[in-house]
C-alpha cells in the first residue's frame, strides 16, 4: 500500500507563502513543489528539510506469478 503524500500551502496576510510536504522521502519533494514554486514567483527565501528528506525512498517491487496448471 502507498503512503499518503500531502502538500500543504499556507498564505499569510503579508503575502508570505509556506509549502510543507509530508509523506515523501528523499529529494522527490523538490520535484513535487518545483512547478508550484515557479507559479508563486520562483523566489525561495528559505528552505528547511524534514527528516524525510534524508530518508531513502522505498522501492516498490511488484511480482507477478503465472500459474500454469497441468493439462
Amino acid at each position: 500500500m502507498n503512503e499518503l503524500q500531502e502538500v500543504e500551502v499556507t498564505i499569510a496576510r503579508d503575502g508570505r507563502v509556506e509549502v510543507h510536504v509530508q509523506g515523501v522521502k528523499g529529494q522527490a519533494c523538490l520535484a513535487i513543489t518545483e512547478e508550484l514554486e515557479q507559479l508563486l514567483g520562483g523566489e525561495i527565501v528559505e528552505r528547511r528539510h524534514t527528516y524525510e528528506f534524508d530518508e531513502q525512498p522505498q522501492q516498490q517491487n511488484q511480482t507477478e506469478r503465472l500459474w500454469q496448471g497441468e493439462d
